[in-house]
């Protein structure tokens, strides 16, 4: 099992060179991914085949960012669109718990914003790539929280999904320190930078890169069995957690951190005595290195990164905006389900009338605000569910680890970049999942009866 665990990561370190130097390999890559793991689900049998599903969906949320980012998908929400295929394959031959209808009421309240969206849209606008871009978040989140909602799985085998998440994203790391291996260079303000992220947007960078930093958090903790293991985990963490911090996009960085919290907390109320003496054996040395992760990437900003984290800028002088302009766009799109509070301004709604005002597109950060603005009361029904569903379930149910840390992801995620990439809708998901822990075998001696 250690063999090949590191044998999955020197591969995924593999593809990351490939994509970087090979001009073809990126579409050979995603496609590789989406066969692989089609006859993966195809040929597993009914008892495994909810993991399949799920291990495929968590690839291709964890590989979403690289995909983009080199051109790999058959178009930009490629992913989000073979994670709902997925599913709905598995629906086909799991069927979901009648327990998740709400999820199911979730999805059909989306639908009055297309029609609405269909009125006020301009006649300039692709009413199609404008709907499916803003809808195709949401529509991931609902299909897979209605099916894994109180679906039956072992510890070991979330364990699994969770590495199926992190791999690729061990790739995109590989691929972004072979784009910039200078950080010095490159690093000259305070805002967030496209080149330490490969080019790319900082925000959905940062984003993955603060789930896999959570995910080999996990690793270290629960499934380290060596002290390679241990290594290992500690250096992908390390790797990881510098490209997040160096990316100057705060968010994800800052929601691991939170993710992480909350999941030693949970792990340790569940400890016995000897075993949370491991855990915080081990969170003093995880601390220790986490501080020195900061102090490297402190050194190779000259400091900036600093400043970027007290909210100044590159000389020192505290900006005004915390919330680096989201809080305007927020505020207006308050006012927008003010204005049409029964039905909202429609899907995509909210960026039409942006253009029309300010003369430009401009994309919502927050999902919470879009739902309210673009399907108006439905879209506080929504948020009701979203938010109790799980809670309701929770009371019942406290076998997830990793319940809060996934809601926490989902909720932080949505706030600072909404929902651009399937992570946010996915992992929300993943905390509806019924945890079983497995039974360890009883040996019992035979009693021999004497005569």
């Amino acid at each position: 099992m250690e063999s090949k665990y590191i044998s999955k990561i020197i591969l995924h370190i593999g593809f990351g060179v490939l994509l970087y130097f090979v001009s073809f390999f990126p579409k050979l890559f995603f496609f590789g991914v989406i066969g692989f793991f089609l006859f993966k689900i195809i040929i597993a049998t009914p008892k495994e085949k909810s993991k399949a599903v799920l291990q495929g969906c968590a690839y291709l949320t964890g590989a979403e960012v690289i995909f983009r980012m080199t051109d790999a998908g058959l178009f930009y929400e490629s992913s989000k669109y073979f994670i709902i295929f997925y599913i709905i394959f598995g629906m086909f031959y799991n069927g979901v718990s009648n327990k998740g209808y709400p999820y199911f009421l979730f999805l059909i309240c989306l639908v009055p914003s297309i029609i609405v969206a269909s009125t006020n849209i301009g006649i300039d606008a692709s009413l199609r790539k404008n709907v499916a871009f803003v809808l195709s978040g949401p529509v991931c989140l609902g299909i897979s929280a209605l099916y894994c909602y109180d679906k039956k799985i072992t510890m070991n085998q979330i364990l699994d999904i969770l590495l199926y998440l992190a791999l690729p994203i061990v790739t995109l790391t590989t691929y972004l320190f072979i784009y910039t291996p200078s950080i010095k260079d490159i690093i000259t303000d305070t805002e967030s930078n496209f080149a330490a992220s490969g080019g790319f947007g900082p925000n959905q960078v940062s984003t993955v890169l603060g789930l896999g930093m959570f995910v080999f958090c996990v690793y270290y903790f629960l499934n380290s069995k060596s002290n390679l293991l241990k290594i290992v985990n500690i250096i992908l963490f390390s790797l990881i957690a510098f490209r997040g911090i160096i990316t100057f996009s705060r968010g994800g960085v800052i929601t691991a951190i939170l993710m992480i919290f909350a999941f030693l907390v949970v792990v340790y109320s569940k400890s016995k005595r000897r075993q949370k003496n491991l855990i915080i054996t081990s969170l003093i040395s995880f601390v220790v290195i986490s501080a020195f992760i900061w102090v490297v990437s402190s050194n190779q900003t000259n400091g900036l990164i600093e400043k970027r984290y007290t909210n100044q800028d590159k000389i020192g002088r505290e900006k005004n905006d915390v919330s680096a302009g989201r809080l305007d766009l927020f505020m207006g799109e308050l006012q927008g389900f003010i204005d049409e509070p029964f039905l909202g301004v429609g899907a995509s709604g909210m960026k039409e009338r942006r253009l029309i005002s300010l003369g430009r597109v401009i994309a919502t950060h927050n999902e919470l605000s879009r739902l309210l603005s673009e399907h108006g009361i439905l879209g506080i029904f929504m948020l009701l569910i979203l938010i109790f569903k799980p809670l309701d379930m929770r009371s019942t149910n406290r076998y997830n680890y990793f319940f809060y840390a996934f809601l926490i992801f989902w909720f932080a995620t949505i706030n600072h970049s909404a929902m651009r990439i399937a992570a946010p809708g996915f992992i929300y998901a993943l905390a509806l999942l019924n945890i079983r822990y497995e039974k360890r075998p009883l040996h019992r001696k035979r009693i021999i009866q004497q005569r």
